[in-house]
């Protein structure tokens, strides 16, 4: 039985909006420069993420932290198949949008969408619902595993076509941490990993350009001028910024030496300007975030809840981490976004409304 509803974690509702800030002042500074030579607009970058990512972003988290969750269950499953039908369209003549090889975008009346970022959240959505309804046969290797492994098979297709191995791998993660948490069988459990490991490997080696970011990711002084360069100026970025950073706005890396400094580098321009105790005080607040997920649920009232809540956590503190450890040079590179920092208003206002999500599920924990 539900307990009746109080007040929601404004912790967690608090640790949200020190992030955004954060984001939107490191953006205004990692953009500047790029922002002004494509669109004569030091502040172009800030004001696209402001209207096309945290506008929408807080409506919805607001509208998802006040409606009962349980309605979820009810939309997961036709929101799964509209999100599963925006990543084929990508391939649409006339909407699909593509970029450097990847149809990963649709342009719809002039703004641009990433349908796999919705991807992440509508799986999710469906994982937990698909799990609450059926606890006693996760361990089942027929109505369990089997039905699991096929569904995510499914959905990982367009992605796998874009291609997007950074959303791929993601989106993996997320739902065999998800069904390892329902009570799946342990041995499920690792032949699911090696699988992903597979496909992932084999991913690397059938794309040229991936098999050269890993030999650059184990060698960076292989190709400083060439694929080794993003890295390269990574570190530089990184190490410059010492104990106590450059300072606001004092980046040098932003001047067109780093790439993607407004979005999957940000976070390098970040630990240039702020500096090492800075960097700490931010991880220790990404930590905190994925803490206060935890208590939220382990106390959430019913196991859909404790699932949806433990998978937007995984999600959120994986994509950070592994955004981060990139810029490190401890992973490949691999594209993906710092969360609530990086500019992309698609990744933006889907992270929003799961944390509306979880800001919902707070109110009602026992």
């Amino acid at each position: 039985m539900f307990k009746s509803e109080h007040q929601p974690d404004y912790i967690l509702i608090v640790i949200t909006v020190i992030i955004l800030f954060l984001g939107l002042v490191v953006l205004s500074s990692a953009s500047s420069v790029v922002g002004f030579q494509k669109f004569g607009d030091s502040y172009y970058f800030l004001k696209h993420q402001l209207l096309v990512g945290v506008l929408p972003g807080l409506i919805l988290f607001y509208l998802a932290s006040k409606l009962d969750y349980q309605i979820l269950k009810k939309i997961a499953l036709p929101f799964l198949i509209i999100s599963v039908i925006l990543n084929f369209l990508v391939f649409a003549p006339v909407i699909g949008f593509s970029s450097g090889g990847a149809h990963r975008w649709i342009r719809i009346f002039g703004f641009i969408f990433q349908p796999s970022e919705l991807l992440k959240l509508s799986f999710l959505l469906y994982l937990a619902s698909w799990l609450d309804a059926r606890p006693n046969r996760v361990k089942s290797l027929y109505e369990g595993f089997l039905p699991f492994v096929a569904v995510l098979v499914l959905v990982s297709i367009p992605v796998v076509l874009q291609p997007d191995l950074g959303s791929l791998i993601i989106i993996f993660i997320i739902a065999v941490s998800v069904y390892f948490m329902a009570g799946a069988k342990a041995s499920h459990f690792l032949i699911l990993i090696s699988a992903i490991l597979a496909i992932v490997f084999l991913a690397i080696l059938l794309e040229p350009y991936r098999l050269t970011r890993l030999t650059t990711f184990l060698h960076p002084s292989l190709d400083p001028q060439g694929i080794g360069y993003h890295i390269k100026q990574s570190l530089i970025a990184v190490g410059s910024g010492g104990f106590f950073g450059l300072g606001l706005g004092h980046s040098r890396q932003k001047y067109l030496y780093l790439p993607e400094a407004h979005s999957d580098s940000i976070f390098a321009v970040m630990a240039e300007e702020l500096g090492f105790f800075m960097i700490l005080a931010f991880l220790g607040i990404i930590l905190l975030l994925a803490y206060r997920c935890l208590k939220i649920a382990r106390k959430a009232p019913d196991h859909f809840g404790k699932i949806l809540v433990s998978g937007v956590m995984v999600w959120f503190i994986l994509q950070a981490f592994i955004n981060i450890g990139a810029m490190i040079n401890l992973f490949p590179l691999t594209g993906i976004p710092l969360p609530l920092i990086s500019s992309g208003g698609t990744a933006m206002i889907v992270f929003l409304a799961a944390l509306g999500i979880v800001v919902n599920i707070s109110k009602e924990t026992i």
